[in-house]
């Protein structure tokens, strides 16, 4: 029987388990994959728009050779995070149902059933890829998370899409020699695409370095070739991989499973209370990026990193007066 059980082990919930520890909750981590597994899915060359500074958790400093730190000394950082608190984690444990039983929690996960009389949700959003929908997206060359580069050299590579990701994916294939097309779904490219990386990407274009298809959606894909859609005109076009860079989104599924309503907006905004970040369930909390629902851009680590303390304290008055 814990006090405390936190869903998710990346950044968020280990900054919400190092505050329980100081408040001497008996807590666990439940983590399905590995430690901060949406940070190391990430592109291994991939660097943080925010700095290492903005980065931080616990008062704990983060240092990186540069301001804006990478994919593997984020890695790191949490790593020792995690070992110089001991933290209490429970790795490859995916959560698959949650009831009330006598009062408290009993969460059932693919390994044992566990109970508590809190819980918070951390699970955040990259676990989760927006999919096209389209026939032969489930063939091996159609990959949702990027990895790195080296699989693409003198590939005919498929962009699907015009943000960050995106941009930033044509550009390394391209630059190590990728035949790279971009699919973009809308009129332009992302107007807040990173600043250094806007200005490149559209000359990239301009001068057929790159191809791109504006207003045009992926209609199929086949084994070496896909057909595109544009406003006037079907299109076919050599293919060896497919690389979607089409966004990501939170588990519903899984806060359907534990009982978490969601509001009835666009966003798919999970209910909470603005102030505690209790959920619709007693005891039940909501931290980090999950909160922002569809709009994947609203939160970040650095502007949740309160959530840890504003919850832990909650539970801390619920005690108090129970």
């Amino acid at each position: 029987m814990h006090d405390l059980i936190i869903i998710g082990g990346g950044p968020t919930g280990i900054n919400c388990a190092i505050e329980a520890q100081k408040a001497h909750l008996y807590y666990i981590i439940l983590e399905k994959g590995v430690l901060i597994n949406s940070i190391f899915h990430f592109p291994a060359n991939m660097t943080f728009f925010s700095t290492s500074k903005n980065l931080e958790i616990a008062n704990v400093p983060f240092i990186s050779h540069s301001d804006k730190p990478t994919r593997r000394e984020a890695l790191e950082y949490y790593r020792r995070l995690m070992e110089s608190y001991n933290l209490a984690i429970d790795f490859d444990v995916e959560v698959n149902a949650m009831n009330k039983v006598d009062g408290n929690y009993e969460i059932t996960t693919s390994q044992e059933t566990y109970h508590s009389k809190y819980v918070i949700v951390a699970t955040g959003f990259y676990d989760k890829p927006n999919l096209m929908n389209v026939t032969g997206e489930k063939l091996p060359k159609v990959k949702h998370y990027y990895d790195e580069v080296h699989h693409y050299i003198r590939k005919k590579v498929l962009i699907v899409g015009g943000a960050n990701s995106a941009c930033d994916v044509a550009l390394e294939c391209w630059q190590k020699g990728a035949d790279v097309t971009m699919a973009i779904r809308g009129p332009e490219l992302y107007q807040k695409v990173k600043y250094w990386i806007l200005p490149n990407i559209k000359n990239r274009i301009k001068e057929g370095s790159i191809k791109a298809y504006f207003n045009t959606k992926v209609k199929e894909i086949n084994t070496k070739s896909v057909v595109l859609q544009t406003l006037d005109e079907e299109i076919t076009i050599d293919n060896d991989y497919v690389l979607a860079m089409t966004g990501y989104s939170p588990n519903y599924e899984l806060l359907d499973q534990l009982g978490i309503q969601i509001q009835d907006d666009k966003l798919r905004t999970p209910v909470f209370d603005e102030n505690s970040l209790e959920s619709n369930l007693p005891g039940v909390y909501l931290a980090g990026v999950l909160n922002g629902g569809l709009k994947t851009n609203r939160y970040f680590i650095e502007n949740t990193r309160h959530h840890a303390d504003v919850i832990v304290r909650n539970i801390e008055l619920k005690e108090s007066l129970a």
